[in-house]
């Protein structure tokens, strides 16, 4: 066992931090219309204070994200809005699906939050839920609205995109 490391025996095998995200087996619940409705600005990952049955209901995939925000409230991050469906198997009283939720997150990344989002039009929203080494974290946006014709052209530009990257696949 000296000298071969940690990697040297099978069955002892540590896992890398990689091969722990990979082995992550929960959905990633995603909020794909936020990008496509709001010019994301900046991103910051937050952990999130959840009851154990609704820890089990995001393993199994069960929340939504649409009408979610985040607001800064009394020095506090708060999520509102994020529809987690209650745990069909739990044995605690059931609890309210749209419960205000909140957000873990450092005290001077709170203040930054809240300058960036007292500008008209910018608010915090919801872009996925996932869970890291067995945590469950949330990715909020710094989103200001688009316009009709920034979706429009914002669309053009992925077919655009997506044209040059098959013409510069094909074999000549």
């Amino acid at each position: 066992m000296r000298g071969k490391g940690w990697w040297g025996v099978g069955w002892l095998r540590k896992m890398t931090p990689m091969a722990a995200e990979k082995r992550n087996l929960a959905p990633r619940i995603a909020n794909r219309r936020a990008l496509h409705d709001y010019a994301i600005s900046a991103r910051i990952e937050c952990g999130m204070a959840l009851l154990g049955s609704e820890v089990k209901s995001l393993r199994n995939g069960k929340a939504q994200l649409q009408e979610a925000y985040a607001v800064v409230e009394d020095g506090q991050l708060v999520l509102r809005g994020c529809h987690i469906e209650p745990y069909d198997k739990a044995t605690l009283v059931a609890y309210n699906p749209l419960r205000e939720r909140k957000l873990l997150v450092h005290r001077r990344e709170i203040q930054r939050l809240e300058g960036e989002t007292r500008a008209r039009g910018t608010t915090l929203i919801p872009l996925a839920i996932y869970f890291k080494n067995g945590l469950a974290k949330i990715e909020l946006g710094v989103a200001r609205g688009r316009r009709e014709y920034d979706k429009r052209q914002a669309i053009r530009r992925k077919e655009q995109d997506r044209e040059v990257r098959r013409a510069m696949s094909r074999p000549s």
